[in-house]
Formats: C-alpha cells, structure tokens, sequence
C-alpha cells in the first residue's frame, strides 16, 4: 500500500476520467507489411517502388502501409494490402512473423515499427491499386527474389522464408 495521503503510483493510467494528451512529437510511426505467400507455388507477392515514391524509388517491396491513428494493426495491414494490389485477407489470417524497429525514417523522424505479417489464404486477383506509388506489382518465386530490396522488409522476408529470427533493427 502507499504512504497514507499519496495515490497509488498507477493511478492515472487508470482513472478513465483523465484524458491523456497525444504524444504526437515524439511518437514512432506505427507500419504494416503484409507477406503473401503461396506455399504451393513458392511464391511471395511483392511491389516495385515507382519513381515518385518518397523513398527507395526503383526497389522491391512487400506491401506496406502507415497505421492511422485508432486503427488496429491487423487493419492496417488488411486495408494497405487491399489498396496496393487488390488481394483480400482477413484480419483472422495473418500470422505475426517478423517486427522492424527503425531508429529513423524518411517520415519517421522519430523511428518506425513495422509489423510483418504472414497470409496464406486470399482472394482477389493481383493488380496496381496505386500507380502513382509502384511501376509494378507481381507474384516473384521464393528461389529468385531481387536483390534490388528496401533493406529492412529484405531482410524481414528472408529471415521469414528461413524460420529465422522475428525482429530485426535498423540504424541502431
């Protein structure tokens, strides 16, 4: 117990009634990334940034999106995989396989979490849903993945395809 007359150290994260302000200044951006995997085909869906991309312009990607504020993280990856290439999952059918600590970012000034997830049931057939963002979106075999990769969702992918270790950091 406390001293008689102070409150409980865990009080205000408690008590419903006090609104917490944002730390917008100071917070990590919160990313997903969405691995599609057909198994029997050994095959990964992937994206090449365009040339107006804010970074990595011309390199392999997974899909990948920023969270938007309230939104849960199985959304977020749900509704960027759905915008970027027009496949479908449920939020019940992607498994956690890989985390991305950033210490910076190109708009993460403060650093950047990715969540990497896994699927392996989807419907809907593989297109551009954001030309102005990608040149190219295409299913790439497992055994001939391109070298030319963004660094950090590379290395997520990799270590994936090799039941490798699930986190990873990045300019730490």
């Amino acid at each position: 117990m406390p001293p008689e007359g102070t409150e409980p150290a865990d009080r205000t994260s408690t008590d419903q009634s006090v609104a917490l302000k944002p730390a917008t200044e100071s917070m990590t951006l919160l990313v997903a990334a969405v691995i599609v995997h057909d198994r029997e085909a050994r095959r990964v869906v992937l994206l090449r940034r365009g040339p107006k991309a804010k970074f990595a312009q011309g390199m392999w990607d997974l899909p990948v999106g920023k969270n938007e504020p309230g939104e849960p993280i199985t959304r977020t990856a749900v509704r960027e995989l759905a915008e970027e290439t027009g496949l479908v999952v449920s939020p019940d059918a992607l498994n956690l396989v890989h985390v991305i600590r950033g210490a910076r970012g190109v708009e993460a000034p403060n650093g950047f979490l990715t969540v990497v997830f896994a699927a392996h049931e989807w419907s809907g057939s593989l297109h551009n849903g954001e030309p102005e963002k990608h040149s190219e979106v295409a299913w790439v075999s497992t055994e001939a993945l391109p070298q030319e990769f963004v660094p950090t969702t590379g290395a997520a992918l990799h270590r994936y395809l090799r039941n490798g270790p699930g986190v990873s950091l990045d300019s730490w």
